[in-house]
């Protein structure tokens, strides 16, 4: 039935399902519309039944094509890992390093990746950026191969590794009038606007934690899936916010914001790489990983985040 597949159809598959059209893959793939919807075509011959259906204008996957999907993802990922074994025996580390962090982490990733690859020039990069939930799919369907986190998965089984440190902690403007008390407490931060990440977020299951040791609850102003929609907000004193300090680092450097003096923080968490259990890493991925495991906190700690500490309170206004 399947016997004149080729590899070019099931990648054309698999990028018109990963973009979600027909011209998007076209462009992807340097092809024109009519030739992709061809390779599509074929393909749905050879399986004697249609891989995409019509929705207005937009085409959605059969359940058919849902099956191949996920066979060609799995193929796709095979064909290049036997490039890579065999690029080892030559001892050269190539092929294609698929990772993926949570929005939070896209501040940590990209110095340590271009650390990671200037050693390294074989080696191609694709680097995904979701939130917790987008990341976790990606495990789950291939299209990673590690991911980058801070809490490990209970949807799947995987393998997490802690390479780093992740401080959290309450920020404000430096003009900001709580800057100017020697303490905050929690039960001060209702009334300040307080804007928080959404839903099973770290940063957002870290301080409903924070809250829930000390007996209060959590009230926040403002649930938000942007980290950086949260900060120009913070920045121009429409309220406070709990954020990962890796994600402030340059606005601490340019003072746009400070540290709120609240007790018992900034907390720490670890960060994590994560891999799916039951799947073997392609050697780029398991040298990545290793590289993380080893060098990640030496790099973190001679980052942005060591060379300009953030400000407490009193000492904000100073700026």
């Amino acid at each position: 039935m399947l016997k004149t597949t080729t590899f070019r159809q099931l990648k054309t598959l698999h990028t018109v399902a990963r973009v979600g059209s027909v011209s998007g893959a076209a462009e992807e793939l340097h092809l024109t519309q009519p030739a992709v919807s061809l390779q599509i075509s074929q393909l749905g011959e050879a399986a004697g039944t249609p891989l995409l259906r019509r929705a207005g204008r937009e085409v959605k996957l059969t359940a058919a094509g849902e099956v191949m999907v996920r066979y060609a993802n799995e193929i796709l990922s095979l064909w290049n890992e036997a490039g890579e074994e065999v690029a080892a025996l030559r001892g050269e580390l190539g092929g294609t390093l698929r990772i993926g962090a949570i929005t939070t982490a896209e501040y940590l990733v990209p110095p340590l990746l271009v650390q990671f690859t200037k050693a390294r020039p074989g080696v191609k990069l694709q680097f995904r950026i979701g939130n917790r939930d987008d990341i976790v799919r990606m495990l789950a369907t291939h299209e990673i191969d590690l991911a980058i986190m801070g809490r490990q998965p209970r949807e799947l089984r995987t393998h997490a590794t802690a390479f780093a440190r992740h401080p959290m902690a309450f920020v404000a403007a430096p003009s900001h009038p709580l800057m100017s008390a020697r303490q905050v407490q929690l039960v001060d931060l209702g009334a300040a606007n307080l804007l928080v990440r959404e839903r099973g977020s770290g940063t957002r299951v870290a301080v409903e934690a924070l809250f829930k040791e000390q007996g209060l609850k959590l009230h926040a102003a403002s649930e938000l899936s942007s980290n950086e929609a949260i900060k120009q907000l913070v920045e121009a004193g429409l309220g406070v916010a709990f954020l990962s300090l890796h994600a402030c680092a340059l606005e601490f450097q340019a003072g746009l914001l400070a540290l709120l003096p609240v007790p018992a923080t900034p907390i720490e968490r670890a960060w994590h790489v994560v891999h799916v259990s039951d799947r073997r890493l392609p050697h780029v991925a398991t040298a990545f990983r290793d590289f993380l495991i080893d060098s990640a906190s030496t790099s973190l700690e001679a980052g942005p985040l060591t060379s300009a500490t953030p400000r407490r309170g009193r000492e904000a206004e100073k700026i």
